[in-house]
């Protein structure tokens, strides 16, 4: 056998053995194990339970707001269906529910308060009204 020959016979053989080490390799051996997730399927389960809690709770607070009498009246004066609001608001996204509900709370607050008056508040109840129309339209 020649000194020359000797590499080539070494990668005709070495080749093979890599290749089938390879292939013999278990894949899933490398794949991350369900203990290793970085959120736990219970963390996920708890952060949709309160998701959707938090949004149930923006939309029946929107809903109660825009249900009150004057609001009913508000929107009858402007022109605007009360019943097409109501039917919107459960469609809005999470982050419009969150403001306008917030907007909402803070208005009954300050009406109740004495800050508002009836004509202010009045105006608010339209304006939320249009933003929830505008959004569904959208």
């Amino acid at each position: 056998m020649k000194l020359a020959r000797i590499p080539t016979l070494f990668a005709q053989a070495a080749v093979p053995a890599v290749l089938i080490v390879l292939l013999s390799y278990p894949a899933g051996l490398l794949a991350q194990s369900p203990k290793e997730h970085i959120v736990s399927s219970q963390t996920l389960q708890q952060n949709l339970e309160t998701s959707s809690a938090t949004r149930q709770a923006n939309v029946q607070t929107l809903m109660n707001f825009m249900s009150t009498p004057t609001a009913e009246k508000a929107m009858r004066d402007a022109k605007i269906d009360p019943v097409q609001v109501q039917k919107a608001i459960p469609t809005l996204s999470d982050h419009e529910l969150a403001d306008l509900s917030a907007r909402a709370t803070d208005t009954q607050q300050k009406f109740s308060a004495g800050v508002l008056g009836t004509s202010m508040l009045t105006l608010i109840i339209v304006l939320i009204a249009i933003i929830i129309i505008v959004a569904i339209i959208h």
